[in-house]
């Protein structure tokens, strides 16, 4: 039979790790810039959620592309939403220098969509 051993206080190995420094303040926010930087200009808005197509169907030609010359109220895109297709026209004429939105891909109210320059 072994001999009753007498408690023994654990210590700990490593020294106790002094408290995390408090992060550095966050440097103050700036705008974001545009996705490419390209522009300054206000981009057209989505009305709406729903999903973004550039053409009417598949292996159609886009409605428009950078570069294209845009009239006011011209359909630039669509958005399907609950099944239906709703046709967004150009809030202004101009060119189309930007296109911010991904074809087939979810959209969002106030999402930018694109940018036409006057």
């Amino acid at each position: 039979m072994m001999p009753p051993t007498s408690p023994q206080a654990m210590l700990p190995s490593q020294p106790p790790l002094a408290p995390a420094p408090a992060p550095a303040a966050p440097a103050p926010a700036l705008p974001a810039p545009a996705k490419s930087g390209k522009s300054s200009l206000p981009p057209l808005k989505c009305p709406m959620a729903g999903t973004f197509y550039r053409c009417s169907g598949p292996g159609e030609p886009p409605f428009v592309k950078v570069g294209d010359k845009v009239q006011k109220g011209q359909v630039i895109c669509i958005i399907e939403a609950m099944k239906l297709m709703n046709e967004i026209e150009a809030d202004q004429s101009g060119t189309v220098i930007e296109i911010l939105a991904e074809d087939g891909k979810p959209v969002s109210v106030d999402m930018p969509l694109l940018v036409i320059e006057p």
